[in-house]
């Protein structure tokens, strides 16, 4: 037969060939749960309406050992809303690496109401997140006015009395988990949506496992060489974009016409000496004492660049704290704390991630092209890699991606800091049956955007088909804040 095939497909046929057997020794490697479902309990978790199906699956920690030691696995069922549902449910992975697939729930009425009509929605909590036995540091407690080396200080502490296996809490054994799930529950196909981390997760899988993949949805979508840590350029590219906008805006530039010397201004006086800031608690109202550091500063200013939203505050957050009016500036740090899941990241799993698989492949030549030109620096990755000095981890062998065959949605916003389209489009290059979609006035994250529900629940029920997006271009910039009133009309 294959004097009648073309190279290309000969190259297709060796790769599907190479996949279904890393499927079949994935498979054999570990005890099939199948038909062995665990008893479900009705559970009533933040972010969800009503109640769910919660189970407790018993997983290898280490695939290698088929009688080692084991760990549970919390998986929420949202069952779909019509009897007659289909055999193939949506699997949500959430992001980070730390998040916990109960964080997100509330993702079930902004983006798959639609699309739970007709399928189960099953959220995971990934090994060593949230009720799959978290792995964390209690970070967020520590004192407000401790500098950055004693914030980096406590974290190596926190980091140096974990007793966990920390080797065994990898993305390729994270994939492996969602296997056992599906078996478990008995599902013959899945659909598999990912979102930042979520999307590297969900691509493993499809590449361990793709006979059981029917379709991925990827939002923000990390590429196959991506190395997290490194976002210097994007966090660059993000924020003077968003300085070419509001100088293009007629009430942004007059309200902030020096906003890019003003930002220049403020990291040089942080960089010197950390701030210290006597304000009221924007949270109590009590007298707060704090230090406004480099790393607090730029972690602000990095996170309110994730929501294209949120980046068109940034401009107003920057100039009052100029002026030394910084209890907005505050305000907003205090956010990512308020508005978490009731779990939190788990920033010991993300260590564990982030130091195995990314780690390793931080060469000094990518670290300072990563720091050139950009505000982040490389302070941050700097201490990140002396953090992961003190774990000792092995490092995980970087392999070269292998296509995916699975229709797949790529979705990215051309705002976002960390996962760009260009993180897409260098994925799609081993996805030949990927569709890429960007949204103009949009940062990291889609799905929830506008007709984004709708064109999920399209692609869903035809895969094959092109999904017709155009929609998605009128979905507006939001306006300028250029005042403590808010945005302009």
């Amino acid at each position: 037969m294959s004097e009648h095939l073309s190279s290309g497909d000969l190259v297709i046929l060796k790769y599907c060939l190479a996949a279904s057997l890393l499927s079949l020794l994935s498979t054999l490697a570990a005890p099939s749960l199948a038909g062995t479902a665990p008893p479900a309990r009705i559970c009533h978790l933040p972010g969800a309406e009503e109640g769910l199906r919660c189970s407790t699956l018993t997983v290898p920690l280490d695939y290698q050992q088929k009688t080692g030691a084991t760990l549970p696995l919390h998986v929420v069922v949202a069952p779909a809303f019509r009897e007659s549902a289909r055999p193939d449910p949506v699997f949500v992975l959430a992001g980070g690496p730390g998040q916990a697939g109960s964080d997100v729930l509330p993702v079930l009425h902004s983006i798959f109401r639609r699309a739970r009509a007709t399928r189960d929605i099953v959220f995971i909590d990934q090994r060593g997140t949230g009720l799959s036995g978290k792995l964390d540091c209690d970070e967020d407690n520590l004192p407000e006015n401790l500098s950055d080396d004693e914030q980096n200080a406590a974290v190596r502490r926190c980091l140096a009395g974990i007793r966990a296996p920390l080797a065994a809490y990898t993305t390729d054994n994270a994939a492996r988990d969602i296997e056992q799930v599906r078996l478990a529950l008995g599902y013959p196909k899945i659909n598999v949506w990912g979102a930042s981390y979520g999307t590297r997760l969900a691509q493993a899988y499809a590449r361990a496992f793709p006979d059981a993949v029917r379709s991925l949805m990827l939002d923000g979508v990390a590429a196959p060489d991506q190395i997290i840590p490194a976002a210097g350029r994007d966090g660059q590219a993000a924020l003077d974009t968003l300085f070419r906008q509001c100088a293009a805006d007629p009430g942004c530039n007059k309200a902030y016409p020096a906003l890019r010397s003003e930002f220049d201004s403020l990291l040089a006086k942080v960089s010197a000496t950390p701030v210290a800031l006597n304000l009221p608690n924007p949270r109590t109202a009590e007298p707060l004492q704090m230090s406004m550091t480099k790393e607090r500063f730029l972690n602000t200013v990095h996170n309110v660049l994730y929501s294209a939203l949120d980046g068109r505050r940034l401009p107003f957050l920057i100039h009052s704290a100029w002026q030394g009016r910084w209890a907005p500036f505050v305000a907003r740090r205090n956010v990512g704390a308020d508005l978490a899941g009731e779990g939190g990241t788990a920033l010991v799993l993300h260590m564990a991630v982030i130091c195995a698989e990314d780690y390793p492949r931080m060469t000094p030549q990518l670290l300072a092209e990563d720091a050139t030109n950009s505000f982040l620096g490389s302070g941050r990755v700097g201490q990140l890699m002396e953090q992961c000095k003190s774990l000792k981890l092995p490092a995980v062998p970087w392999r070269a991606p292998t296509p995916i065959l699975a229709p797949s949605l790529l979705l990215s916003g051309a705002l976002d800091p960390v996962t760009p389209p260009r993180r897409a489009e260098a994925a799609a290059r081993h996805i030949p049956k990927a569709q890429h979609l960007v949204v103009a006035n949009a940062g990291h994250g889609i799905s929830s955007l506008g007709c984004a529900p709708r064109l999920l629940r399209e692609f869903l029920d035809a895969p094959a088909r092109q999904v017709v997006a155009a929609c998605l271009n009128e979905i507006p910039a939001a306006n300028f804040q250029v005042g403590s009133a808010g945005p302009h009309p």
